[in-house]
C-alpha cells in the first residue's frame, strides 16, 4: 500500500479511483464452449466505483455508506490494501488494522492461539509485541477455553470475537471495520462499541461500514455517502445519514 510522505495529518488520501470488476458467466468448459457457440459474452465489466476523491485526517471517525452494491466495501478494501485501484491512488500513513472479512487471515487447521500469532502477524505485529498481549486478546475474546481447539470448529460469532480482539490489540493508526458489529450478541457488540470509543479518544482512525445507521450517526463524526460508485454526500454523518434515507424514499 503506497503511503502517504509528507508530514500533515493526512492518514488516508483517494484520489481519481476507479475499480472495474470483470464478471464470468459461465463456471466450465462445457459452459464456455456452448456459450461461444451460441455467440453469448464470456464475461462482461461492472465499474464498482468511478472518479471516487475524498481525504481523512488524524483522528476522524468516518462512516462510508451506501446501499448494496454501491460500492463502499469495495473502497474499503482499497484502503485496506486487499484490492488495487484500476486508475487513480489510494495512499495511507500508519498502521493499518482490518476487520475486512471474517476470519480473513485465519488458517482452519491450526488453533486459536496459533491463528493469533498466524493473525496478528499479518496486521505487523511483532512475536514480542503477541506475547505481551497474549492474555488481553484472549480475555477480550472470551474464548479462553477453545483457545487451544482449531479455529474450523469455531462458530462464526467465536470467529468475530477473536478476530476483533487481535485487531484492537494491534499498534494501529488506521482502524477499518466492515459489518463486524452486526455480527456476535448484544454484550460482545457493546463491549466492541466500547473498545472502539476508546481508541477513537486515542486519536485513532477510523473508518467503518455498517447497515446500523443509528449506531453510525453516534459513533461517526462524518459521512461519505457511495452511491453507484460515486460519492454523493460527504459531511457530518447525520445528514449523511439523512441523505441515505431520502435517496430511497
Amino acid at each position: 500500500m503506497p503511503k502517504i510522505s509528507d508530514d500533515s495529518d493526512l492518514r488516508i488520501i483517494v484520489r481519481d479511483v476507479r475499480k472495474r470488476f470483470v464478471l464470468r458467466h459461465t463456471h466450465s468448459l462445457k459452459e464456455s464452449f456452448i456459450a461461444l457457440l451460441r455467440r453469448k459474452k464470456l464475461t462482461t465489466t461492472f465499474d464498482a466505483l468511478h472518479d471516487i476523491d475524498f481525504e481523512i485526517r488524524e483522528g476522524e471517525s468516518v462512516a462510508l455508506l451506501g446501499f448494496n452494491g454501491s460500492g463502499k466495501s469495495t473502497m474499503l478494501k482499497l484502503i485496506s490494501g486487499v484490492l488495487r485501484p484500476d486508475q487513480g491512488q489510494v495512499l495511507t500513513r500508519g498502521r493499518v488494522a482490518g476487520l475486512i472479512e471474517v476470519g480473513a487471515g485465519f488458517h482452519p487447521d491450526l488453533s486459536g492461539r496459533e491463528n493469533i500469532y498466524l493473525n496478528a502477524s499479518i496486521l505487523g505485529m511483532s512475536r514480542s509485541e503477541v506475547d505481551e498481549r497474549f492474555d488481553d486478546i484472549v480475555e477480550f475474546s472470551e474464548i479462553r477455553d477453545f483457545i487451544d481447539t482449531e479455529v474450523k470448529h469455531y462458530s462464526s460469532g467465536m470467529f468475530v470475537r477473536l478476530a476483533f480482539a487481535v485487531a484492537i490489540h494491534c499498534t494501529l493508526d488506521i482502524m477499518l471495520v466492515d459489518e463486524i458489529l452486526s455480527v456476535g450478541d448484544e454484550p460482545f457488540q457493546r463491549k466492541c462499541l466500547a473498545k472502539i470509543r476508546e481508541l477513537q479518544t486515542q486519536g485513532k482512525t477510523m473508518v467503518v461500514v455498517s447497515h446500523d445507521l443509528d449506531t453510525v450517526a453516534r459513533l461517526c463524526d462524518r459521512g461519505i455517502l457511495i452511491d453507484r460508485g460515486r460519492v454523493a454526500f460527504d459531511g457530518p454523518s447525520a445528514e449523511a445519514v439523512a441523505a441515505m434515507r431520502a435517496s430511497r424514499s
